[in-house]
């Protein structure tokens, strides 16, 4: 068992960076989650109990698992493989907006840390995993299995987006691509969009009627909105002129940002609120992921969801 203090270096964005390889850095997330779920409050979220039910009285006795009983003094029911089996699909977004910030750890590089842990979790739990990687175009899509070796070719796909560093060629359309991808969707499922939801190429109003129809096949969704909190919500920029450089259209912008930081965050607050108000209509969950904090919490976030799927 590892301990707390190395528990909370695996969970941190910035070590997991300084890891050699895309595989070792999920399964570090990965390690580091569930050694805190064993320590937390949530312990009763913890994986091995994803294939368990509570027993309902009138079940087939042969269902309960008398070992669990032992330990627990509680009855559980083994899940059978169709009841406990999900179709999640990871959609991640790879425009150019989430390669900043363009020194350190960027939103691209925490998303795909993201998305390779989820894998391994989901494919751990026998789930089948789909990947699809998105600018103004869909770049990649995985079809959903559960196979073990199919992490390899998630991860594959996910390496080597990371290897790419051309910049102010892929553009934003999130929209477009929720309802381009929707009628791929077939089976219903949990839709996992990681992005940054900056959309400059369309309206609020475009972006939000695609994410409501993220929903229409009856779909889970979860989005794990990735920012660089400092920066790009408050606005933590130096007193002093700057110049600021679109990285999608290489178009840049010279400012004072103490003139300015008011009106941008009362903005870029409005933009989310209105996003977050209507996710709660739809009951879309929508979970902040700053760049800048641990991975538990958002990986605590799909481990709800998911066993809530799993027990309804």
């Amino acid at each position: 068992m590892i301990n707390t203090e190395t528990q909370k270096k695996y969970l941190n964005p910035k070590y997991i960076a300084t890891l050699k390889n895309l595989e070792l850095k999920a399964k570090t997330i990965v390690e580091g989650f569930i050694t805190g779920l064993h320590k937390s409050p949530y312990h009763g979220f913890s994986v091995e109990f994803s294939e368990y039910k509570p027993y309902n009285k009138g079940e087939d006795l042969k269902t309960i698992d008398w070992k669990l009983f032992a330990k627990t003094d509680k009855l559980f029911s083994k899940k059978y493989e169709e009841e406990t089996n999900l179709r999640c699909y990871l959609l991640v977004d790879v425009s150019d907006s989430m390669r900043y910030p363009t020194t350190g750890l960027s939103k691209l590089e925490y998303s795909i840390y993201l998305a390779a842990a989820l894998s391994y979790l989901m494919i751990n739990q026998k789930d089948a995993v789909s990947l699809t990687l998105f600018n103004d175009k869909i770049t990649k899509f995985l079809p959903p299995k559960a196979l073990n070796t199919w992490t390899l070719n998630i991860l594959y796909e996910l390496d080597k987006e990371l290897q790419n560093k051309e910049l102010f060629t892929h553009r934003t359309a999130t929209h477009k691509i929720l309802y381009e991808l929707a009628p791929r969707l077939k089976q219903r499922g949990l839709i996992i969009l990681i992005s940054d939801l900056f959309n400059p190429e369309n309206t609020l109003k475009d972006l939000l009627r695609g994410l409501k129809y993220l929903k229409h096949n009856k779909h889970e969704v979860i989005i794990f909105n990735v920012v660089d909190k400092p920066t790009e919500i408050d606005f933590q920029l130096p007193n002093s002129p700057v110049i600021l450089k679109d990285l999608e259209t290489a178009e840049t912008l010279k400012i004072n940002p103490l003139q300015i930081r008011e009106n941008y965050k009362r903005k870029v607050n409005s933009f989310f609120s209105e996003i977050k108000k209507q996710c709660l209509n739809w009951q879309i969950d929508f979970v902040e992921a700053d760049i800048n904090q641990p991975y538990d919490k958002v990986l605590l976030k799909y481990l709800i969801k998911r066993m809530s799927m799993t027990n309804k």
